[in-house]
């Protein structure tokens, strides 16, 4: 098997921006169990046990965003004004997209109080999650964009170039998805939760699409 081309790292250290950044997730982190107690007698440890799943989730999900943000910081190391405006809109979506993350991971594995919603509010709580959601991987999006609109200045071969799009058609589609779970959450409720479940189909055409057109570059560039 050949061997691939390697996306270069420009990044030697970690910049400021990147540590404040880490700062930021860490903290999102905390916000998910920062309302814990140290359970005092065995129902109370049950409890909390029960709650484990949902933790997990939300967990896995702000490692993804965390990765993908390292990754695009490791790749093209750029500390420009729209870059650092974007990274810093990020951050704040993340916050605040920790708590009705939160209390959808809740809702979603059956830990949390479905009877308390008023009617019209499982509309509400979509459409809050589906915005974040949305909003957290085009900003990604629109991270890698910019990154691609510098491809000159920042000497990004073909492959790079590549990897770069299929970053962006990455972050764009996985976002629609929280766009389509607040439309069917007013046509179709049932669907507004496991529509997320799809997502698996973005995230295998579009890394089998640029992954066909990476192999022909790397193959005409040796």
């Amino acid at each position: 098997m050949p061997n691939t081309i390697e996306f270069r790292h420009r990044a030697h250290e970690v910049s400021r921006v990147e540590a404040f950044s880490d700062v930021v997730f860490g903290f999102a982190i905390s916000l998910l169990v920062v309302s814990l107690e140290a359970p005092k007698s065995y129902r109370e440890l049950m409890e909390m046990l029960r709650g484990f799943a949902p933790f997990a989730l939300c967990f896995f999900i702000l490692i993804m965003i965390w990765f993908e943000h390292h990754h695009f910081y490791k790749r093209y190391a750029m500390h420009d004004v729209p870059t650092t405006i974007l990274n810093a809109i990020l951050l704040f979506v993340v916050l605040f997209y920790v708590y009705p993350l939160k209390y959808m991971s809740l809702l979603t594995i059956g830990r949390g109080h479905a009877e308390d919603t008023p009617p019209g509010g499982r509309e509400v709580l979509f459409t809050v999650y589906g915005l974040g959601f949305a909003a957290v991987f085009w900003l990604l999006a629109a991270m890698y964009a910019r990154a691609y609109a510098k491809r000159e200045a920042l000497e990004l071969n073909e492959v790079e170039r590549l990897d770069t799009r299929e970053s962006i058609y990455d972050n764009v589609f996985v976002g629609l998805f929280g766009v389509i779970s607040i439309a069917l959450a007013y046509t179709a409720p049932q669907f507004a939760g496991p529509v997320y479940f799809l997502i698996a189909i973005p995230k295998t055409i579009v890394p089998t699409v640029f992954g066909a057109k990476r192999r022909r570059v790397e193959a005409v560039s040796r």
